[in-house]
């Protein structure tokens, strides 16, 4: 089924599954113009967005829900800080309840420059439990993104390992790009772990970039899907099959405007092979 037959229609979508964008990547052109940039994210035939903490830029919830309704875009995923999952998580389900959204991503876990240890994961874990179950029971769900540093040796395994293993009122947001930096295999955690990863930032590396788990890149190490070092075809092959429905498109490079359409086409080539 091709899909620019109906991705104007439908959304965009590879393997079954809608593909989204994830708005930070596109935090400087919202910063500047909020109804154009929409309607850029309109033309490119996607619906689906998660939020990139950007909140309403300066318009009202209302105002900002009416943009998104008149550009036929819906919210499907909100941010969560840490801080506000550990202080006040009834902030976060009602944020989500407002826009529809049934989830709710973590996107960083506050710890000491590189420093990331036993300690930080298990007070990570506490909060997490604790927010999800609230979270839970009014049908959203939360999910963790890792971002790299959290690949560290832990009892004969991983700090990753622990924090999945002890995950009973959430989930995780796969960002392979982060997962590969961290010196991991996405397709082997997604394997190890079937059914944890409910959403996906798909996001390709430069080729030649060095991991490092410090959580920390250079934007421009972001590239067109399919043409960097990841396995882009093997990993949604594995999404599929594991059922993750919503894939957003993550590009924090200064050329995301021309590189998402590229990274259209090629999901587009997928759908057809």
């Amino acid at each position: 089924l091709n899909v620019l037959a109906f991705m104007f229609t439908m959304g965009v979508f590879t393997y079954g599954q809608e593909v989204g964008i994830q708005l930070y990547s596109l935090r400087n052109q919202m910063d500047k113009d909020v109804p154009g940039t929409l309607k850029k994210i309109q033309s490119w035939g996607i619906k689906n967005l998660e939020d990139g903490n950007g909140g309403t830029y300066d318009y009202t919830l209302e105002e900002y829900k009416k943009l998104l309704a008149d550009h036929d875009l819906k919210m499907v995923g909100i941010s969560a800080a840490f801080e506000e999952l550990e202080a006040t998580p009834e902030t976060v389900i009602e944020r989500a309840k407002a826009y529809g959204a049934k989830y709710a991503t973590c996107f960083w876990i506050p710890h000491n420059d590189t420093i990331f240890t036993i300690k930080e994961t298990q007070k990570a874990v506490d909060v997490f439990n604790k927010a999800g179950k609230k979270m839970k029971e009014e049908g959203i769900t939360l999910t963790y993104h890792p971002h790299g540093y959290e690949f560290r040796p832990y009892q004969e395994e991983l700090l990753m390992d622990y924090m999945i293993k002890q995950a009973d009122h959430f989930d995780f947001e796969m960002d392979v790009y982060w997962i590969v930096h961290g010196g991991e295999d996405p397709v082997a955690l997604l394997q190890k772990y079937p059914g944890k990863f409910k959403l996906m930032h798909l996001k390709d590396m430069a080729k030649g970039t060095e991991s490092d788990g410090s959580g920390h890149s250079d934007v421009e190490t972001n590239v067109v899907l399919g043409t960097g070092m990841i396995d882009m075809k093997a990993v949604l092959a594995e999404a599929k099959k594991q059922g993750i429905n919503y894939l957003f498109i993550e590009d924090e490079s200064s050329k995301v405007v021309e590189q998402v359409p590229k990274s259209l086409d090629f999901l587009e080539d997928l759908e057809d092979e």
